[in-house]
């Protein structure tokens, strides 16, 4: 029996007894939108650019939010819910249009919120990855939103799993250097830091804003081909916070190198100054 407890809707409810409905259009066609974050000793990491976000995503479809404040509600009380889970915990946050049709078409005033939370399991010192040819779709209106429908990411990153990576980096549909699957890259060339803009098609990842805010970071357009020549490089994301890259394809780096272990340092220090930075 699962006895953690997640919110469903409008009410905090046991995992193993909470129910989406099969006809739920985040189900049926992937309507709808959600965030991952770190919890750490009872405090969401970054909840109000999460939430801001998680809008921006949403409004991006056509979805308005129903309300801030019963997301707020929810995201509290499944954290002092689910304590005996450890100091840090991964929780995800899914909202979609609701029961629908068997169709696109939504129905009016409907909407599904769940919030959740697992133990975070601990990532890998360095990152193995794997670059790929199907590219991120930067023209799409979905370019930089995180929306449900993730069918591309996860059948990438099953590719590089079977490529013995843990992650796979995409270009953009111009050939650029773009991100993984759910990760932002960057690289270090003779110590300069840089990494794709949000114009090649990447997501507005959390980590990424606040790393290109407290570190020296240029956003730059890359070709793919500067991997082969880059001095260092890591992933961010939310949970993995900064992981330097070991491997790229068949080159092996420097890593943890210099300037990502310093970054990595340093980040680690800053957030715990202030979890909602």
């Amino acid at each position: 029996m699962n006895s953690t407890k997640v919110w469903l809707n409008d009410e905090l409810v046991d995992a193993d007894k909470a129910m989406v409905s099969i006809f739920d259009h985040g189900f049926t066609v992937g309507d709808g939108a959600f965030e991952t974050l770190k919890v750490v000793n009872g405090q969401p990491v970054a909840i109000t650019r999460h939430i801001k976000r998680l809008i921006h995503s949403l409004n991006t479809i056509g979805i308005e939010l129903n309300s801030e404040d019963i997301l707020k509600k929810a995201v509290n009380e499944v954290i002092l819910a689910n304590k005996s889970l450890g100091d840090v915990m991964r929780m995800r946050i899914t909202y979609t249009s609701g029961v629908g049709p068997l169709g696109s078409d939504r129905t009016k005033d409907n909407f599904t919120l769940v919030v959740a939370v697992s133990p975070e399991s601990v990532w890998p010192e360095t990152a193995i990855v794997a670059t790929v040819t199907d590219p991120r779709n930067d023209k799409s209106m979905l370019a930089g939103s995180k929306t449900t429908s993730y069918a591309q990411n996860a059948a990438l990153l099953s590719v590089a799993r079977k490529l013995g990576a843990h992650e796979a980096i995409m270009p953009n549909t111009k050939g650029e250097l773009c991100e993984g699957t759910g990760s932002n890259i960057f690289v270090v060339k003779d110590g300069q830091v840089m990494t794709p803009p949000l114009s090649g098609g990447c997501l507005g990842g959390i980590t990424r804003a606040l790393v290109i805010k407290w570190f020296d970071v240029k956003e730059v357009d890359l070709p793919m081909t500067a991997l082969r020549r880059v001095d260092e490089a890591f992933l961010t994301s939310s949970t993995r916070d900064i992981q330097p890259i070991s491997k790229i394809d068949d080159r092996l780096l420097n890593a943890p190198g210099p300037v990502a272990s310093k970054m990595r340092q340093e980040f680690i220090a800053k957030l715990a100054q202030n979890y909602d930075a």
